[in-house]
């Protein structure tokens, strides 16, 4: 029987695997149910694909000879270059040997007499051990729409997220993509270079900041390794997790000229950091109408064509409600004759056939669609393993009305059962190699001080989680986030999905506070035995 199992090979679960291993010295494997590793950016292959965090930030930050042994060559990396420094991580701390591809995980079971867990794998193959980490990540399993006789459809179907590994081909065909996301905003561009024609399908329009990436020159990848422990401080001590400081100027109404240049060069400099122009930008009103406004006047002046002008514009909620967007010409794309826009909210989508869909009584021929339609975030990759806890509790059952866990690391009912960024923790909100680090050396502590104090088993207590529950709905409501009805934040973007804001939007910086807090005080809200 091992110590712990850990389910996920991408950021969460090469850091888990190494620290409980080499710090703690435990029997660990990890299972990927890809073939190879890099979580999501093994699957997220689409054309286009790249972070939206810039690269000196977009690594692990544990290690300074690992941060200094390696060299991005853009401000914000693609998907084969993160992949391939995954690779090279597991490479250098010999992670490989204990790590299984291929191999699915289906089924978790809690065997309560025994105190020990049981998972299956989708060859049938099952094993054992006293602890599991789900590091299976917030974006990982695909969101396909439901739409009717799309079977008829003889061309190729595609999704961003489950992307083929082979070169395809755009040129001379005639393209469908459905999502504008920011999968779609990155996959669109790219499409419409090949393509004899692409029909993009909006649901919902959405604010994009251009990334303006660039090669690194030499110089700046030296200033970013001589400035390490800098950026290491700044990131983890701010509520983003990103290597810039807070801005603490608020958009004034008497100030607005200013504001308005301030914004101007902000979108020039390009980036997430746009976001953090102004301090007000999340949590005020007229701040917020300001800056929804820039961009908007923005897409007027670049997009030419009137009717994806009015489609693109067609922005009915806050900026930074839904997750705002990068890109490399995206709006510009619109330009271009061999590419057109159709809004689904105003449209009456009909039929598919072999060769291609009827909308608003228009046939369109198509070679292939491509759904970029993202993601059941956060919860779903959980819910996709059928995992049972003590007294037979099923996640889906406890999942049912909403999905509650303490601090996002631990469910109730489920004893010695840990996720890294699980729903309640910051995630998604932030760079996302922060909240891992944070989260993996929590658990780590955590299961060192069980073993120290000979303790066999931790589990979150209902009431701890009930409470965290509701601290978690009242920082979002000091935000921009619930002004929108439609977003994978909420889980409105799933029928059937429970409503409600997910991730905790106070702040790394105030959760980390909070967590070793937790730890400091013999970790408070768990029952540990």
């Amino acid at each position: 029987m091992l110590d712990v199992i850990i389910i996920g090979a991408g950021f969460s679960g090469l850091y888990q695997l190494h620290s409980l291993r080499d710090k703690l010295n435990l029997n660990c494997h990890l299972f990927e149910m890809g073939d190879e590793i890099g979580g999501t950016w093994y699957w997220n292959s689409y054309p286009g694909a790249r972070c939206d965090t810039e690269s000196q930030a977009y690594c692990y930050y544990f290690d300074k000879k690992i941060y200094n042994k390696w060299n991005w060559t853009e401000r914000y990396p693609a998907q084969s270059e993160i992949q391939d420094y995954l690779k090279f991580v597991a490479k250098e701390l010999n992670l490989n040997k204990n790590i299984s591809l291929s191999s699915k995980v289906i089924k978790m079971n809690y065997i309560e007499d025994l105190n020990k867990w049981k998972i299956v794998l989708e060859n049938g193959k099952s094993i054992e051990s006293r602890f599991v980490v789900t590091a299976v990540g917030c974006l990982s399993k695909p969101n396909t729409p439901k739409i009717n006789s799309i079977e008829n459809f003889k061309g190729r179907i595609l999704h961003s997220a489950k992307w083929p590994k082979e070169n395809i081909d755009f040129k001379g065909l005639k393209v469908a993509v459905f999502g504008t996301g920011s999968s779609g905003i990155q996959i669109i561009p790219e499409i419409a270079k090949e393509a004899e024609h692409l029909t993009v399908f909006q649901r919902t329009a959405n604010y994009s900041i251009p990334a303006n990436n660039h090669k690194l020159s030499l110089k700046k990848l030296k200033e970013h390794k001589i400035n390490f422990d800098e950026l290491k401080n700044i990131s983890i001590n701010n509520r983003h997790g990103h290597p810039w400081k807070h801005s603490n100027i608020p958009i004034t109404q008497d100030k607005l000229k200013a504001c308005i240049q301030t914004l101007e060069k902000s979108w020039s400099t390009g980036g997430l950091s746009f976001r953090d122009t102004f301090s007000n930008i999340n949590y005020d009103d007229y701040a917020n109408s300001i800056v929804s406004g820039f961009i908007i006047n923005k897409i007027k002046t670049i997009v030419k064509n009137p009717s994806a002008q009015k489609n693109l514009i067609d922005l009915d909620y806050p900026f930074g409600s839904k997750r705002p967007a990068l890109d490399t010409s995206y709006y510009k794309t619109f330009n271009q004759n061999n590419v057109e826009i159709i809004n689904l909210k105003s449209s009456k989508f009909q039929s598919v056939s072999a060769s291609g869909l009827t909308i608003n009584n228009k046939y369109l021929m198509l070679d292939m669609i491509i759904f970029a339609t993202g993601f059941d975030a956060i919860t779903g990759s959980l819910l996709n393993m059928d995992i049972t806890g003590a007294n037979k509790k099923k996640l889906s059952s406890e999942w049912h009305k909403k999905p509650n866990s303490y601090l996002g690391l631990q469910i109730p009912n489920f004893p010695n059962l840990f996720t890294i960024t699980g729903p309640g923790s910051p995630s998604v909100l932030t760079n996302m190699p922060r909240a891992i680090e944070q989260h993996v050396d929590w658990i780590t502590n955590c299961i060192s001080n069980l073993i120290k104090n000979k303790k066999q088993k931790i589990e979150a207590l209902q009431k701890s989680a009930d409470l965290w529950s509701k601290k978690v709905a009242e920082e979002a409501k000091k935000t921009m986030f619930l002004k929108t009805k439609n977003s994978w934040y909420l889980g409105t973007n799933i029928k059937g999905k429970p409503k409600g804001f997910i991730p905790y939007s106070g702040g790394l910086n105030k959760y980390k506070i909070i967590c070793d807090e937790v730890a400091d005080n013999n970790y408070e809200g768990f029952l540990i035995s």
